[in-house]
C-alpha cells in the first residue's frame, strides 16, 4: 500500500471518529446508543459486530441490548472473571486476543481469563478475535466495549487499541450524561402519552429509520399506522408553531424561491412559504435548529419571520411544486433578457433568427404556464399585434383579464409555433382555426391545458390557453349558498329520480356546482355514471367518461351506454343538442336521476329553450325537479376589506334593485351603524380590491303550480312570476344579499346580471 493511500486511509478514519463522536453525545438516551450507534463503530475498527455493555450496579451485571428482526433482547452477564467482557470490567483491562478459542493464549493475557462460548452456541454466530475495554470515567466502571472479529486481518491492530481507548472515554462520558439528567422532551411525546404508539414501536421505527438512512416520522407514518393528524399534533406541541401539511391547493408563489439553489432547500428540508405585510413564513422540519434559522434569516429579507413545522416529505412536495423540474426558478422576463442577448438582429432578417425549437423559445412557453398556474390564472392569452408593435400576453383571474407583459414582436411566431407543437397542431395551417390540448406536469402536479388558435388579419395567430385547474369537489356548504336555496338543492339532489339542470354561460362554475352536488349524493349504494368533456374534477365512486366527438362518442352515446351500465346517477356535461336532452329525459322518466347544464341566461329561460328544442311539455313537466342559473362575481379581497358608511341614496339604490315588495323580508334598514364592504386594494390582489370568486344563484324549483304551467307552455314571465311568488329569488336579489353579507360589491352583481 502506498504512502498516499495510508494516510488517506487515516484521514477516513480520523473523520469517522469525529462523527462517532457527535453521535455518541447527541444520543437521546443509553437505547439509542446500546441498539443503534454501533454500525458506524463497526466500520472504524473493519469489524463484524460490536457489542456494548452498560452496567447494572445493583445487580452487579453487566448488560447490552441486541435486535432481532424486529424483537429487542437483552444480554446480562456477571460481573466477574466468568467471560472476557465481565473479566474486563473487573480488572479495567484491556484485552486484545487473536483466537478467543485458544487457551494457550488466554492464559497468556491473564491466568484467570475464559471466554464464554454460550452466545456462540445459541446464535451459530463464530467468535475468533476480540478486542474488549472497560469504558471509565473518573475511574468509575461505566460499561464495557467488545469489538469481534477484524476483517481481513489475524488480529485487531495497536491502531484499533488506540481507536478503543478514544471510543471507551467518549462512552463513559456519554454513559455518565445519560445518568445524570433526566430524558429531554421529544417530539413524539404526545404519541407516547396518547398510546398512539407504544414506547417499543418508536424503538422499532427508530432502528428502521436507521436502517434506510430515512426520516422517523416518515416511517411512522408509513410503517407504523401514525396519522399525520396524530404527528401534527405532536409537533405541534413541542415546538409550539402550527404544522402544516402537504396539500395541492398550497402552491409557494415562484418569486419567493427564485434565485434559492434546489439542492441547497432540500438538503436543509426548508421553504419559504408566504410573505405579507413584511412578514415572511418559513416552513421547515425543525424550528429550533438555532444555525438554520439564522441562516434562513440572512438569505430570506423580511421585517418579521415566522415559522411553521412540516414532514420532510412534505417539505420537498412543496419545493417541487414550487420549481417544477428546474434548479432555479426563472422570470419570464429573464428568459427574455437572454434570448435578446444571444440573437441580436438585423431588421430585414427579423424574423428568421428564431424558430419554435429554439432553447429559450421552449423556457418562455414552458414558463408563461407556471406563471399562469401559480397566479391561479383561467387562461392565457398570446395576442400579437401589427408590425413592429410587441405581442401582449394577458392572463385572466378571477374572471377579469388583465396584462402580464409585453413580448418582442420578433418572438411572436416561435413563441405560437411553439404553442402549437405543445398542442399537437399544424404549425404549417396559419389560416383556419386549431384546436387542441396540452398535458404536463409542474412539479408534482398533472396540468391541462385546453388551446384555441384564431388567424387574426396581418396573417397572425392569437393563441387562448385555458387552464383546466383538476381537483376535488367542494362541500355544497362551502359554495355561498344562501340558506334557502342550499336547503332546496340538497332535497332535489335527494330525490330518486327527475332532472335537475344548472344553467349559465361558459365559465360560470356549472361543473363544479354539479360536482358539488353528486359529492353530497355519492355513497356505495349508487351507481353515479358522468360523461364530461374535458374531466376536470375526479371523485373517487363515480365512474367518469371523457367524451370524444372526433371519433362519434359524444354525450348522447355516452347517455345510451350508461342506461345499459345498471345506474342509479347520471350526469352529462351538457345538453347541447336535441338528442342529448331527449334520451336525458327518458332516462329520468325510466327512474334515474339525471343532471347536466345548459347555456342559457336565467331559470325560467331554460324551460322555453329546451321545449323549443323538441321536448314533449308533458314528459318534462313530469320529470324536472329544478333548475339552478348561477354566475360568479369576483369577492372582495379579505387582506385590504374594509367596512365603510354607504351613502342613503347607495343604500335606496339597492333596495330599489332588490324590489322594494320584497326588501322587507331582508330586515335591513338604514342606520348609523349599517355598514358594506369594500376592498381598497393591495399586493395580494393586484391593487384591484378582489381576490376569489364566489357564486350567486337563480333556484327555480318545479313545484305542481310550476309543471302545469310548463304543460301548458305558458310564457317564461309566467313562469318567472310564479316562481318568485313560491320563494324564488334571482340572480341580481342573491347578488345583492351577498352584498349586504359583505362577499362582494354592487359593481360586481351588476356585470353578471341584467340590471
Amino acid at each position: 500500500m502506498t504512502t498516499k493511500a495510508v494516510i488517506e486511509g487515516q484521514l477516513k478514519k480520523e473523520r469517522l471518529l469525529n462523527r462517532i463522536t457527535h453521535q455518541l453525545h447527541d444520543a437521546r438516551d443509553l437505547d439509542e446508543i446500546l441498539l443503534y450507534l454501533k454500525d458506524e463503530i463497526i466500520a472504524l475498527f473493519d469489524a463484524e459486530r460490536i457489542t456494548i455493555y452498560g452496567v447494572d450496579t445493583e445487580k452487579r451485571e453487566i448488560f447490552s441490548k441486541i435486535k432481532e428482526g424486529d424483537e429487542v433482547k437483552e444480554i446480562r452477564l456477571t460481573l466477574g472473571k466468568t467471560s472476557v467482557a465481565g473479566h474486563t470490567a473487573v480488572s479495567g483491562k484491556t484485552f486484545n486476543i487473536a483466537d478467543v478459542y485458544d487457551s494457550e493464549e488466554l492464559k497468556r493475557l491473564d491466568a484467570a481469563l475464559k471466554f464464554d462460548d454460550h452466545w456462540d452456541q445459541i446464535s451459530g454466530f463464530k467468535t475468533r478475535q476480540l478486542l474488549s475495554g472497560p469504558i471509565l470515567y473518573n475511574n468509575y466502571l461505566k460499561g464495557v466495549l467488545e469489538v469481534i472479529n477484524k476483517v481481513g486481518a489475524d488480529r485487531f491492530s495497536p491502531e484499533d487499541e488506540k481507536y478503543m481507548g478514544e471510543i471507551c472515554r467518549v462512552l463513559g462520558l456519554a454513559f455518565h450524561n445519560q445518568s445524570r439528567i433526566k430524558r429531554e422532551p421529544t417530539k413524539f411525546d404526545y404519541l407516547l402519552t396518547q398510546q398512539i404508539i407504544s414506547e417499543d414501536d418508536l424503538n422499532k421505527a427508530i432502528a428502521r429509520t436507521r436502517e434506510q438512512k430515512g426520516d422517523l416520522p416518515t416511517v411512522l407514518v408509513n410503517e407504523f399506522n401514525v396519522s399525520k393528524k396524530a404527528l401534527a399534533r405532536s409537533f405541534e406541541a413541542y415546538y409550539g408553531v402550527p404544522f402544516v401539511a402537504y396539500e395541492e391547493s398550497i402552491i409557494i408563489p415562484t418569486e419567493l424561491v427564485r434565485g434559492l439553489n434546489l439542492g441547497y432547500l432540500k438538503r436543509n428540508f426548508w421553504v419559504p412559504m408566504q410573505k405579507e405585510n413584511g412578514k415572511m413564513i418559513i416552513l421547515i422540519d425543525d424550528p429550533q435548529n438555532a444555525e438554520r434559522v439564522k441562516e434562513i434569516k440572512n438569505l430570506m429579507h423580511a421585517e418579521e419571520y415566522e415559522f411553521r413545522v412540516a414532514l420532510r416529505e412534505d417539505i420537498l412536495r412543496f419545493i417541487d411544486t414550487a420549481l417544477g423540474d428546474e434548479a432555479e426558478a426563472t422570470s419570464v422576463s429573464t428568459i427574455l433578457g437572454e434570448l435578446e442577448g444571444e440573437h441580436g438582429y438585423r431588421e430585414e432578417e427579423e424574423e428568421e433568427l428564431l424558430n419554435e425549437s429554439d432553447a429559450g423559445i421552449v423556457r418562455l412557453a414552458n414558463q408563461l404556464i407556471k406563471d399562469a398556474y401559480d397566479q391561479n390564472a383561467s387562461d392565457i392569452h398570446i395576442e400579437p399585434y401589427f408590425g413592429r408593435q410587441p405581442t401582449e400576453i394577458r392572463f385572466r383571474r378571477d374572471g377579469s383579464c388583465y396584462k402580464y407583459m409585453d413580448v418582442p414582436h420578433t418572438h411572436s411566431r416561435p413563441l405560437v409555433s411553439r404553442v402549437k407543437i405543445m398542442a399537437k397542431l399544424d404549425i404549417a395551417e396559419k389560416r383556419l382555426p386549431q384546436s387542441g390540448k396540452i398535458k404536463l406536469r409542474y412539479g408534482k402536479k398533472d396540468v391541462e391545458l385546453r388551446v384555441e388558435v384564431t388567424p387574426t388579419a396581418g396573417g397572425r395567430e392569437d393563441v387562448v390557453l385555458r387552464v383546466l385547474a383538476s381537483g376535488k369537489p367542494l362541500p355544497l356548504e362551502k359554495m355561498a349558498f344562501s340558506e334557502a336555496n342550499l336547503k332546496k338543492l340538497m332535497d332535489l339532489a335527494e330525490k330518486p329520480y327527475g332532472i335537475i339542470l344548472v344553467v349559465g354561460p361558459t365559465g360560470s362554475g356549472k361543473t363544479t356546482t354539479l360536482h358539488s352536488v353528486l359529492g353530497h349524493i355519492n355513497r356505495p349504494e349508487v351507481k353515479i355514471w358522468t360523461a364530461e368533456d374535458p374531466v376536470e374534477i375526479s371523485q373517487y365512486g363515480l365512474r367518469q367518461v371523457q367524451t370524444h366527438a372526433k371519433i362519434g362518442y359524444n354525450f348522447a352515446e355516452a347517455m345510451r351506454s350508461f342506461l345499459r351500465a345498471d345506474p342509479d346517477i347520471i350526469m352529462v356535461g351538457e345538453m347541447r343538442d336535441a338528442e342529448t336532452a331527449t334520451i336525458g329525459l327518458e332516462a329520468s322518466l325510466t327512474g334515474h336521476l339525471v343532471l347536466s347544464t345548459l347555456h342559457t341566461n336565467s331559470a325560467p329561460e331554460t324551460v322555453t329553450r329546451l321545449i323549443d328544442m323538441g321536448m314533449n311539455p308533458l314528459n318534462f313537466a313530469d320529470a324536472l325537479l329544478g333548475i339552478l342559473a348561477q354566475r360568479l362575481v369576483r369577492t372582495i379581497c379579505p387582506e385590504c376589506k374594509e367596512a365603510y358608511h354607504p351613502e342613503k341614496q347607495e343604500f335606496d339604490l339597492l333596495a330599489q334593485e332588490y324590489g322594494e315588495d320584497l326588501f322587507e323580508e331582508l330586515n335591513l334598514s338604514y342606520k348609523d351603524d349599517f355598514q358594506l364592504y369594500r376592498g381598497r386594494g393591495c399586493h395580494n390582489c393586484n391593487d384591484s380590491g378582489y381576490r376569489g370568486r364566489a357564486g350567486i344563484h337563480e333556484l327555480l324549483v318545479a313545484s305542481s303550480e310550476i309543471k302545469e304551467l310548463i304543460q301548458n307552455r305558458a310564457h317564461m314571465e309566467e313562469i318567472r312570476r310564479a316562481a318568485i311568488n313560491e320563494g324564488m329569488r334571482t340572480l341580481k336579489q342573491d347578488g345583492i344579499l351577498k352584498v349586504f353579507q359583505g362577499l362582494t360589491d354592487f359593481s360586481q352583481v351588476r356585470r353578471v346580471c341584467i340590471v
